[in-house]
Parts: C-alpha cells; structure tokens; sequence
C-alpha cells in the first residue's frame, strides 16, 4: 500500500461491523451499501449518510468507485446452520457473484469476505469449492481462515470464515507446478516471503478435487488450492467468562424465572461443558436441542439473529432469563447503544447478523500490514503438514 490512507468499500454493510473496524485503523471508507432500511437506519446514526447507499446492490454495481480494499459480510442465511442450508440453490446465496463483478469490474487491490463456518463443509464442500474458483479466476491470490471470536476475546462461540485476497497482477512466477519444497531456514533468509511460503508448500491439488470438506486454513491461486487444519491461533487474547458481559440490573422484561422453572421439570439436567458452553438443562438432554438452559461461567452459544428462540435461558444470580439486546452488542463486539435507535425485538436480529468488529478487524490488520493474504493468517505455513486428496 502507498502511504496514503487506505479507501475501503462496503457491501452488505448492516449495522456497520467493518465500517468500526475500518475506522479502528483510520482507514477511508467512500462507499457503502445495504438493502435492509432498519439496518441502514443505524448505519446512518453512527456513521452519518455521506457514503452510505440504500437499495439492492445488484442494480448499483456500476456506481461502486474505485478502491483499495472491497469488504463484505454477504448473505450468511443460505449457508448457515440455522437456516434452510440451500447454499447456492438459494437466491440470496447468489449475491455472492456480486462480489465477483464487482473484483472483475473494479480490481480493487484486496477483499476481506466473511460468512458462516458452515461454509467450508455444506454438500461435501461443493459451494466453498464454487466461491474459492470464482474468487481465483478474478485473478486474485486468495487464503481462508476460521476465526473464532472466542479467540478475540467475546466469550461467545462464534466461529466465522474469512477470505483474504490480494490481487496477482499475472504473476506467473508462482505458478504452482513449478513449486518447490523449501526449508524453513531458506524461507526466513528469503528476500521475497510471498514467493517463498507459496514455494514452500507442497502437494497443490485443482480446486474441483476438493474432499468433502474444507479444513480451518488455506490458501489458493491459479485453480489450485493447499489447506490444512492449524491447531493454534497466535494472536488469542484473554478470554473473560460471559458472567463479565452481562448487565447488571437488566429490565424485567427479560426474565422468564417461573416459566423457566416449570420447563425445566420436563428437562434433562446436562450440566457439562460443551464447546466451553456450560448447558445446564435440556429437554433432549444434548447440547442445543429444544428448550436449554445455560450457565454463564463459561461462554455463550452462537447468537442467533433472531428474538424468538424462546428455549434459549440463561441462569443468572438465581433468576432465569434471556440475555439483553446491550448483552447481545457486548458478545459482538459492538457499544451498548449502537442499536439504540430501533426496537430492541428488531436488534436481536441486527446484531445476530453482523459481523464482530474484532474479528473483522483482526483480519484487515493482517491484510493491510502483510500486504499479501498468504503470509497473513498463517505465520507457520511453512511448517504445516498437507492434508491428502485422492
């Protein structure tokens, strides 16, 4: 990058979880874009009306400037876990090619994309394969990540896919049959990282003879792809329980005490630690199924974008209620009052759907200061041991 500040683009903005971001490392967002009049509402009160631009973006794609770095939370709903899991076959997963256009038109320098960790498995990994390939074919370098945001310090077990990409200007000097294996030591003496980490890595294979899943770390170029799962995350800061993240004097209108205590008649009492979750009650005796109560020493389930999971309770000092909407923004990474100017039923939603402005800005620091995603995520890429394809 040049000395000058950075100009980023925003598709998909919501309530402007990379817009904090962007503005955390005093970067120049010019143009931003949301359908959602709720979500542009707040948008608009936090960051004011300059840049942002309401409506459906694929009828605004020829008005997107040019810029440095292209960031977007595109629609998670088709490839999620909680939802009807259509994946591609679902209209809305098809604004991904709105980000395609958008590369191929614009060329922006770098993207930073984040959806669902579901993305890396759903239909043996057949719609990860379709949006790694459109993204390399655009003549980006691309790496992925899962990033927990556990991991950056919101006790909350949210795990979320990055894809990093930086332009390759037909570099043909890293094409991948002609890669060699190198030592670490020949990697650190080396004057060109980028060339030498995609050199050290062996045993490229095509996109399209992906198995059935993607793993946690990867990196593609030029229709080929190397992946593995990485065990440590390097940049992990303190984690404080969910206890620390609550409210303490909320509304009654959050409480469910006597409801709860009936329920839990009929329940399962679990009492266990499930993905650092502690679940206390359950009516199937698992770890989400129907009606749960959670404890609130360890972390909080994935938040939902939605108020109405009613079977969600947490025991607090006795009491038994949902978590607040200014628990909701804390677990996100988000001010109290962001949403403040829209109901608090309707936050639930807002704040479920975006993306945490630590995890987002993790992933531009890397970006921005690495200048290629490749050496970013993964600082012992080198080391890694291959995963084996048929």
């Amino acid at each position: 990058m040049t000395d000058r500040q950075p100009m980023v683009v925003e598709l998909f903005a919501g309530i402007g979880g990379f817009r904090l971001a962007t503005e955390s490392l005093h970067l120049r967002t010019i143009w931003a874009n949301d359908i959602d009049p709720k979500a542009c509402r707040v948008y608009r009160a936090n960051f004011g009306d300059g840049q942002l631009v309401e409506g459906d973006i694929a009828g605004l794609i020829g008005d997107v400037p040019a810029h440095d770095l292209l960031t977007a939370g595109f629609p998670c709903q088709p490839f999620s876990s909680a939802g009807k899991k259509l994946g591609i076959r679902d209209p809305r997963g098809t604004l991904f090619h709105v980000i395609v256009e958008i590369l191929q038109r614009v060329r922006p320098q770098y993207f930073l994309l984040e959806n669902v960790r579901r993305l890396l498995t759903m239909e043996s990994g057949s719609h990860f394969a379709t949006i790694l390939k459109s993204l390399v074919e655009t003549g980006y370098m691309v790496e992925w990540r899962l990033v927990s945001a556990a991991d950056l310090g919101l006790p909350q077990n949210r795990q979320r896919v990055l894809l990093a990409g930086t332009r390759m200007s037909g570099r043909a000097d890293i094409e991948p049959p002609v890669l060699k294996l190198l030592t670490p030591g020949e990697l650190a003496a080396s004057s060109d990282s980028t060339i030498s980490l995609v050199a050290a890595i062996p045993n490229w294979v095509p996109i399209e003879s992906h198995a059935c899943k993607f793993p946690s770390w990867g990196i593609a170029a030029h229709g080929r792809f190397f992946c593995a799962d990485l065990s440590h995350f390097d940049d992990a800061v303190p984690l404080s329980p969910l206890a620390s993240f609550l409210e303490t004097d909320p509304s009654p209108e959050f409480d469910f005490t006597e409801a709860t205590k009936e329920r839990i008649k009929s329940s399962t009492r679990v009492d266990k630690l499930v993905n650092g979750v502690h679940v206390l009650y359950n009516q199937g005796g698992g770890a989400r199924m129907g009606y749960t109560v959670f404890g609130i020493d360890g972390i909080a389930p994935a938040l939902t974008a939605t108020a109405s999971r009613h079977y969600e309770r947490y025991k607090i000092n006795g009491t038994y209620r949902r978590l607040t909407n200014v628990e909701y923004a804390r677990l996100q990474g988000f001010p109290d009052n962001h949403c403040a100017g829209v109901a608090v039923y309707d936050q639930y939603e807002l704040y479920g759907n975006a993306v945490p402005p630590p995890i987002a800005r993790w992933g531009m620091e890397r970006v921005l200061s690495k200048g290629i995603p490749v050496t970013a995520f993964s600082s012992a890429a080198a080391n890694l041991l291959p995963l084996t394809y048929a």
